[in-house]
């Protein structure tokens, strides 16, 4: 089997929001095969990640044997080294990662989770992101739910956070998780003071509190705070997150697979996890590309619910009663109609 084709295009669902979501988000990568199969992966980057893929990736890929897939990532890897290593150029490496993926699993007629050692049809438990306590008045039931504050990251209002976390675990009840997203905009004094007013609201997790280059200022944090940090949504590579690792500057990482460098440096983060006694819970892990990893390799497993203008991508599973799982459909499990998509490019 040898690549014939490398595509990248931009799709955009329903309310996608108007913002860098949308302007750099999620491309869609289609690689054609002279066998007639065709793989599908997402990244990440928008018209900036479609240029790496247009015009350094697809000619490094031509004419490849796509069964090859770790060393195809390192040579794409050092093909945009000069200028990659993190942000936009491992985005665009991932959706070609995530498509070869694809394409093992169809030429195999295996799914993914398969060709990774585990079995489709294992019901993973999903927690759900929200952006105020209001969406938590009226909810369908999951395992946990996350409170997104990073809309209200002043340190003059660390008793609002504090109030509205209160309120949070008095809306969800005792026994669902809870778990805070800071988004990158608070410091490691009010971190460490937030942490110790939630103690008694039983919180898992404070996540990516400080900014994803403040190691400094993270190796402070896992010794001061009062609850766990869990980070590295924005952070690329497996690579980037072994010092994370060795270090154990967080006690949950989370990768996101559409953004990391694909399932390659996916499973790398995880045995480097596993390794060292730390807990992987992906970014969006209930979108189809991070669950069949979390089905296959994740001993606690737990799925964050997808992102809601992701509609282009049709046929992912749905959550049932805060319950999640994967087929047993070749590959991803997903199909496209490339003709019906609304593209911005």
């Amino acid at each position: 089997m040898k690549i014939t084709d490398v595509r990248a295009i931009q799709p955009v669902g329903e309310n996608s929001p108007p913002d860098w979501r949308t302007s750099l988000g999620q491309i869609l990568i289609a690689i054609d095969t002279d066998s007639g199969l065709t793989g599908y992966g997402v990244g990440g980057g928008g018209l900036s990640g479609i240029h790496v893929v247009r015009t350094v990736l697809r000619d490094l890929l031509l004419g490849q044997n796509p069964e090859h897939i770790s060393r195809l990532w390192d040579e794409m890897y050092q093909s945009t080294l000069a200028f990659g290593r993190k942000g936009i150029a491992i985005m665009a490496i991932s959706g070609v990662d995530l498509a070869l993926w694809d394409l093992k699993g169809k030429a195999e007629r295996l799914p993914v989770v398969s060709l990774l050692g585990g079995q489709p049809g294992q019901r993973i438990p999903t927690y759900r992101t929200v952006w105020k306590t209001e969406d938590l008045e009226s909810i369908e039931p999951h395992a946990g739910y996350k409170l997104h504050l990073g809309k209200v990251a002043a340190p003059d209002q660390q008793d609002q956070m504090i109030r509205a976390i209160e309120t949070a675990r008095s809306l969800i009840g005792p026994d669902p998780l809870l778990m805070v997203d800071a988004w990158m905009k608070w410091n490691l004094e009010s971190t460490v003071t937030i942490s110790k007013a939630i103690v008694p609201f039983q919180v898992d997790w404070i996540e990516e509190p400080l900014s994803p280059d403040d190691l400094a200022g993270y190796a402070q944090l896992k010794e001061l705070s009062a609850v766990p940090i869990a980070g590295g949504e924005h952070e690329f590579t497996a690579a980037a997150f072994s010092q994370l690792i060795d270090q154990k500057l967080h006690t949950v990482l989370q990768p996101d697979v559409c953004w990391c460098g694909g399932l390659t440096e996916l499973i790398k983060i995880y045995k480097m996890a596993n390794r060292a006694g730390l807990r992987v819970c992906p970014h969006r892990g209930a979108e189809i590309w991070a669950l069949h990893a979390i089905a296959a390799l994740d001993p606690q497993p737990l799925a964050e619910t997808g992102r809601p203008w992701m509609t282009w991508v049709t046929g992912q599973p749905e959550i049932d009663s805060g319950l999640i799982s994967v087929s047993d459909r070749p590959g991803w499990g997903l199909r496209f109609d490339e003709q019906s998509l609304n593209l911005i490019y």
